[in-house]
């Protein structure tokens, strides 16, 4: 197996890893006592080194629970189980930059919109690594030798389309090309460098009519908001590198627009 590519058959050491909370992958050090940075054990025994700035952003996601990135409380049944992926690469400046696709204008479930790349479990899924590896190659041709499974976050409801989504935190070690494998799904993708998703001038708050206000992105074309806005602002908060950005900025969703999960930042509750 090449190094660093993902394992996902019996990954948890005792059984399924605990939906109420996250969790490092076996092998993932966040930083080691003697100041080296973070680690990711690799199959063949060695160690994968991670960017310094992974290592804050580690520390502080362990141990984190659902309340830490939503105000929507997770049904202990029901929602339709699902995983998006959140796959962190490196620009040439190296920092660190996100891969977000915008699904395809015409679909039934958030049609239009930004999103992590990803969805909803198979049968001959192993767990939601192996579901988020899978979808993001089907929609955007992933290769899943090129990723380093890192974290599974906490499960989140999104009572719009009753998914009940486990992010998948992962280091993309072997950037490579990818593209929308099917129009009808994905209209678009691209790497949102952090550098540009921390500027006060791309951050807003949305309001939709039901009264929920939350975090949202405007930068390449990108109206990001929703589920994804919430998780990537609770991550850019944990890893340290949000900036002071005007609260006071709101855009107005449409009426039409169906309300999303309440993020942690999201100042209001239908």
């Amino acid at each position: 197996m090449a190094e660093g590519q993902p394992e996902t058959d019996g990954i948890w050491e005792n059984g399924a890893a605990p939906s109420d909370g996250s969790r490092l992958f076996p092998g993932v050090n966040a930083a080691l006592p003697d100041g080296v940075g973070a680690r990711r054990r690799t199959p063949g025994g060695g160690d994968l080194a991670l960017p310094d700035w992974f290592s804050p952003l580690l520390s502080r996601l362990h141990g984190s629970r659902a309340e830490d990135f939503t105000r929507v409380p997770t049904p202990e049944r029901g929602g339709r189980d699902s995983a998006v992926l959140v796959l962190l690469g490196e620009e040439s400046d190296g920092g660190p930059d996100i891969l977000v696709l915008q699904r395809a204008a015409t679909l039934r479930n958030h049609a239009g919109q930004p999103a992590f790349p990803g969805g909803v479990a198979d049968p001959g899924d192993a767990d939601p690594a192996a579901t988020a590896l899978r979808e993001a190659d089907e929609e955007v041709g992933l290769d899943p030798r090129s990723v380093t499974l890192l974290a599974e976050l906490p499960r989140l409801w999104i009572p719009a389309s009753d998914f009940m989504v486990t992010p998948v935190l992962a280091w993309w070690h072997r950037p490579h090309p990818v593209a929308p494998r099917d129009p009808a799904e994905v209209a678009h993708v691209a790497r949102l460098p952090v550098s540009e998703l921390v500027d006060p001038a791309n951050r807003l708050r949305l309001r939709h009519p039901s009264g929920w206000i939350g975090p949202a992105f405007e930068l390449h074309g990108m109206l990001v908001w929703g589920f994804t806005a919430g998780v990537l602002s609770t991550l850019l908060d944990m890893a340290g590198w949000s900036r002071p950005w005007p609260q006071d900025r709101i855009g107005e969703l449409q009426a039409s627009t169906p309300p999303p999960a309440a993020s942690a930042d999201a100042d209001e509750v239908p």
